[in-house]
C-alpha cells in the first residue's frame, strides 16, 4: 500500500464561502439538448407545456442554480427575436455554429419557464458576434423593464406581464476563437463588450456581467487575450469567463486523471492576470472567474466532424453525445474539488452541458431519461458542497505519469455548512495502482460523527451506465473507524468519496 495520506479539517481554515453558482450547468440549441431532450410534446413524460417530466425530476435532483443559455457557438448568430411570439410566425434559422436548423419551437420564453420548473435561474448570452449593442439592449428591456416601453410591451403582448428579471448576462462567447462567427480580436470585442455592459447597466444597475475569456489554455493568444480584453471592459465587468474540456484519447488513465494539474495552472494564470489589471487601474474591485464551460469532451469528435460535413441543416441531429465512463466520472469530481479549493476567486461554473449534449443526463426518443456516471459526483458537490471551503491541509504520497510530475495522490477539500452543523470531506485517490490509507483529523470539530460514506468504485473504468443497466452508481461504504475525531479508511485506487461528518 502506498504512503498514507492525512489530513486536517478545521472550521477556521476557511477559503471562502461557496457561491452556489459553481454548481451551474448549460443549455445550447445544439443536438438533441432542447429537442426530444428537455422538451419533446407527445412523448409519455410530456407535461402541457411539452416538457419531459423525467427531466425535470433529474435536473432537480442535481439542484442546478443558473443554466447558461442559449450557447454557446449558437449565440453567435441568434436572433432572439424569432424565438419569442407566436409559434406558428416564428422563423426557422440556419444555425452556422453546428450546422443544423433550428425551428425555434423552443425560445427565451419557453426556457425561462423550464428554468422555473426545474427551480433555477437563466444565465443569459448575448450576440455579439454577428450582432451588438443595439440588440443586447432591445433583448435586455424585453426581458427586464417593466415600462411603457416598445419591448417591454412586446413581452406582455406575448403574454408574460412580469418582467423575467435575468441578472447574469454573458458578453457573447469565445469570441477570440475563429471559429466563432463575428470573431474579433482582443481590443475589438473588450471596447465592444464594455460599450454593451456600460449601456446595459444604464438600463438595469442590477446586472452582472460575464466578459469572455479565452475559449481554452491552449490558444496562441492566451493570457494576453485576458489582460487586453480587461484593458478595455475591466470597469464595466464582474467575471471573466474559462473554458476547457479534458479528454483521454491516449487511453492513458494516470495521465488522464492528472489534468486537474493543468487546470490548477490556467487558474492561477487568469487569477494573475486579473489581478495585474486590478493594479494597472487601481482599481480596488476584483474580476473573479466564471469557469462557465469544462467537462470531459473527446468520444465523439469525429463522428461529429463527419456528420456535421456530410448531413447539414437537420433538425436535432445526435450531436456531441459522449457516454461517459467510470474514469470520466473521476476526473470529473477532481474538476470539482480543484473549484471548491479556488473557492475565493470562482464563483460561477457551468458543467457543459446538461442534457444529451457531453451531459450528465441523456434522454430515450421512445424511453427514458437516465443518468450518465458524471451525473453522481455532481449530484454530491451539489447537495453536500454548500456553505464555506475549507483550506485542505493534506500530507499525500506522489506518483509521476506519462506527461505530468509530483502528482499528488489524494485530492482533496472539505465544506463546512454551519446551518447544518455538517462538514463534507470529497476526496479522490486517483493512484490508479494503489489503494491508500486516508486519516482525516476532524477534531477542530467537537462531536461530529459520520453520517454517511458514499463511494464510487470500479473494477472497469471503462464501465457506462445505459437506459437499461446503471453499473456506476454510488454504494455506502463502511470499512471505516471513527474514534477521538480521527476519521481512517483505505480509498480504492482510482474512486470519488464522499464523507459526511455531522454533529
Amino acid at each position: 500500500m502506498a504512503q498514507k495520506t492525512k489530513m486536517i479539517v478545521d472550521k477556521d481554515f476557511k477559503i471562502a464561502e461557496v457561491d452556489k453558482r459553481i454548481y451551474g450547468s448549460f443549455i445550447e440549441h445544439l443536438g438533441r439538448a432542447i429537442y426530444t431532450g428537455i422538451y419533446q410534446p407527445g412523448h409519455p413524460q410530456a407535461d402541457e407545456d411539452g416538457f419531459r417530466k423525467d427531466v425535470i425530476e433529474l435536473v432537480k435532483e442535481l439542484d442546478v442554480p443558473v443554466i447558461r443559455y442559449p450557447g454557446g457557438n449558437f449565440v453567435s448568430n441568434f436572433f432572439w427575436e424569432d424565438s419569442v411570439g407566436p409559434k406558428e410566425q416564428r422563423k426557422k434559422r440556419l444555425d452556422l455554429a453546428w450546422r443544423t436548423l433550428e425551428t425555434n419551437e423552443v425560445g427565451l420564453g419557453e426556457f425561462a419557464k423550464w428554468c422555473e420548473k426545474v427551480n433555477s435561474q437563466v444565465m443569459m448570452a448575448v450576440n455579439l458576434g454577428t450582432r451588438g449593442t443595439a440588440d443586447a439592449l432591445n433583448l435586455l428591456e424585453y426581458c427586464n423593464l417593466d415600462t411603457d416601453s416598445y419591448y417591454a410591451d412586446l413581452r406582455r403582448k406575448h403574454g408574460r406581464k412580469k418582467p423575467y428579471d435575468i441578472k447574469l448576462w454573458c458578453m457573447g462567447n469565445e469570441m477570440d476563437g475563429p471559429w466563432q462567427a463575428g470573431h474579433k480580436t482582443a481590443t475589438e470585442y473588450g471596447r465592444l463588450a464594455a460599450e454593451t455592459a456600460k449601456c446595459m447597466k444604464t438600463m438595469d444597475d442590477s446586472l452582472e456581467f460575464v466578459v469572455c475569456g479565452s475559449s481554452n489554455v491552449d490558444m496562441p493568444t492566451f493570457p494576453q487575450w485576458e489582460a487586453s480584453t480587461l484593458e478595455e471592459a475591466y470597469d464595466y465587468v464582474d467575471y471573466i469567463s474559462l473554458h476547457q474540456y479534458y479528454g483521454n484519447q491516449e487511453d492513458d488513465t494516470a495521465d488522464f486523471l492528472a489534468k486537474t494539474q493543468d487546470l490548477e495552472r490556467f487558474l492561477h494564470s487568469v487569477i494573475a492576470t486579473c489581478d495585474f489589471m486590478k493594479a494597472k487601474k487601481r482599481s480596488k474591485k476584483n474580476i473573479n472567474l466564471s469557469f462557465d464551460e469544462w467537462n470531459v469532451w473527446y468520444h465523439t469528435h469525429a463522428e461529429d466532424d463527419e456528420h456535421m460535413l456530410r448531413s447539414p441543416w437537420q433538425k436535432a441531429p445526435h450531436l456531441l453525445e459522449d457516454i461517459y465512463n467510470f474514469e470520466d466520472a473521476v476526473l470529473n469530481g477532481l474538476i470539482l474539488i480543484t473549484f471548491l479549493k479556488h473557492a475565493d476567486r470562482v464563483k460561477i461554473a457551468c458543467l457543459a452541458q446538461l442534457v444529451n449534449v457531453i451531459a450528465p443526463i441523456m434522454t430515450e426518443e421512445n424511453g427514458p431519461a437516465w443518468r450518465q456516471t458524471i451525473f453522481y459526483p455532481f449530484l454530491h458537490a451539489s447537495k453536500y458542497g454548500r456553505g464555506y471551503a475549507l483550506q485542505p491541509v493534506i500530507s499525500t504520497g506522489c506518483h509521476d505519469t506519462s506527461c505530468h510530475e509530483n502528482v499528488s495522490d489524494i485530492e482533496a477539500v472539505a465544506v463546512f455548512n454551519e446551518e447544518k452543523e455538517e462538514v463534507t470531506v470529497f476526496a479522490v485517490n486517483r493512484n490508479t495502482e494503489e489503494d491508500i490509507s486516508f486519516e482525516a483529523d476532524i477534531r477542530g470539530f467537537e462531536g461530529y460523527q459520520v453520517k454517511e460514506y458514499l463511494v464510487l468504485e470500479s473494477d472497469d473504468r471503462k464501465a457506462v451506465n445505459s437506459a437499461v443497466s446503471e453499473k456506476i452508481k454510488p454504494s455506502q461504504k463502511t470499512a471505516y473507524t471513527m474514534q477521538d475525531g480521527i476519521f481512517e479508511t483505505v480509498m480504492k485506487k482510482c474512486s470519488w468519496n464522499v464523507i459526511r461528518f455531522g454533529k
